[in-house]
């Protein structure tokens, strides 16, 4: 919902709207996946009701690591996202 509001501001900013599109999706993902929201570890516990919400959370952790590391690399490596369409499409002028 925030996307449509933003793209704009990133797009005056000057940041690639694709390079954008995978950091608010990394983002959507840890927001699934950590407390309070975490709609993701409650399906998960609803799938396995005999296993701990707690236990269900101290597993998803090494997750959300992995992805805000690999924000910080994407946002330290802006190219990295953005090669392979470029290999694809083309340069953008």
């Amino acid at each position: 919902m925030a996307a449509p509001i933003l793209l704009p501001i990133i797009l005056t900013a000057g940041f690639d709207p694709i390079w954008f599109a995978v950091i608010l999706t990394i983002n959507m993902e840890i927001g699934l996946i950590s407390p309070p929201v975490g709609l993701n570890l409650y399906v998960i516990n609803g799938i396995a009701p005999d296993i701990k919400l707690k236990t269900i959370l101290l597993g998803s952790l090494p997750y959300v690591g992995c992805m805000v590391l690999a924000i910080i690399v994407l946002s330290i490596f802006p190219s990295i996202v953005t090669w392979l369409p470029d290999y694809v499409m083309g340069e953008r002028i």
